[in-house]
């Protein structure tokens, strides 16, 4: 009998072990994005049919936005913290990949955490895990923002880090992405810092190049001769900065930052971009849409009473206990959007620290049934005099 009771609570240990691990690193993330579906672009703003007369449904992008990513470095990452929240981030991905199946997927810059300062060898460390991590199908596109964290704020940038980016990803950090009739206008904030230095003044020339292009392309005009042609909408605009805001004062929602810093005020060309950039990028482009990250944390703004903007929070448990993701549905005349929250980190700790509890209740029960509580703390006491 002894034998027989031995044997099943040493089951019953593994099972709970087991089962607490698989439901924590797997089955968690099915069930929470479960929850997510594709907004209906049908009851939108815009609603009705397409440029082309069909449903907007039916000629919408899918497109999945993240932000803030911040895979740790070989100097400031610790290989648990390492561990941890990349584990996180791939298995929230690859779940969301397989479940919501997006066409396109932005993530809007601070890939990296220490790409400012790596070495060549801990950059192309840094990007192999990243690849490992943020795999995709050939039916999803990934498109890759700039941030700070991957190329240094302005006073630290310089051409090697920047063609070093572009060259990973293999794309130019300012041009537009054209999918199904919908412009994604793809911003360098980082080098919009405005004082003439020669990256920002290679982006605000490409900028004010991609502002004629598709201001052409609206208007249709016949004078504009060796422009790029874009579909005639206005577009939605990327970048890893938010437009100017004074604070996330006015901002609320699960994801908001916490009402203690909601009210701390904002620094130019550090928090957000400048007055002036900011102005500029709306009068040259009047977007119908703006998408940003760098706070970490959510926000909706109205810039102008006209030109919405979404701040995106963080995707990785290291900058929030409750990452979250934007799924949007766009078509050429109108867009909607959700939110798509992960599972929160607290809550994962909470059922180790249950199965855990659990553990030690059923060792415990175990000790008192088998032995007497008596007798297991006089065997306790004279292994101790041992």
């Amino acid at each position: 009998m002894p034998r027989f009771s031995a044997r099943w609570v040493v089951l019953l240990v593994l099972i709970l072990l087991v089962g607490a691990f698989f439901y924590c690193e797997y089955l968690i993330y099915f069930p929470t994005i479960l929850k997510c579906a594709w907004p209906k672009i049908s009851h939108a703003r815009g609603g009705g049919e397409g440029i082309d007369g069909r449903p907007l449904d039916s000629t919408s992008v899918r497109a999945m936005v993240l932000s803030d990513t911040h895979l740790l470095g070989a100097v400031g990452g610790h290989w648990f913290d390492k561990l941890r929240r990349e584990w996180q981030m791939e298995r929230a991905f690859q779940t969301a990949l397989w479940l919501l199946k997006p066409e396109i997927v932005f993530i809007l810059g601070d890939i990296f955490d220490e790409g400012k300062w790596s070495s060549q060898k801990h950059w192309e460390d840094d990007v192999r895990r990243f690849r490992r991590m943020f795999r995709h199908s050939a039916e999803t596109e990934l498109v890759v923002l700039v941030g700070n964290h991957d190329i240094g704020f302005h006073y630290e940038m310089d051409w090697f880090k920047l063609q070093r980016f572009e060259k990973v990803f293999n794309a130019s950090s300012t041009r537009i992405v054209t999918k199904k009739g919908v412009n994604f206008l793809l911003v360098n904030s980082v080098a919009l810092h405005g004082d003439g230095c020669p990256i920002c003044q290679s982006v605000e020339k490409e900028l004010i190049k991609l502002s004629r292009d598709l201001n052409c392309s609206l208007q249709n005009s016949g004078s504009c001769e060796g422009s790029q042609t874009y579909p005639p909408t206005p577009p939605i605009m990327l970048q890893h900065y938010p437009l100017f805001r004074v604070s996330d004062a006015g901002c609320t929602g699960r994801d908001a930052a916490p009402p203690e810093e909601r009210h701390l005020l904002f620094r130019e060309k550090y928090d957000v971009l400048s007055k002036e950039a900011s102005q500029r990028l709306l009068q040259w482009f009047k977007p119908r849409l703006i998408l940003s990250g760098h706070t970490h944390s959510g926000c909706e703004v109205l810039h102008d009473n006209k030109y919405p903007e979404i701040s995106v929070p963080s995707f990785s448990w290291r900058n929030r206990n409750n990452p979250s993701f934007i799924l949007a549905s766009v078509s050429p005349g109108s867009f909607t959007m959700s939110k798509c929250f992960l599972p929160e980190e607290s809550t994962v700790i909470g059922v180790y620290c249950s199965a855990g509890g659990c553990l030690l209740l059923l060792l415990l029960a175990h000790c008192v049934w088998m032995k007497g509580l008596l007798q297991c703390l006089s065997l306790l006491g004279k292994h101790k005099s041992l």
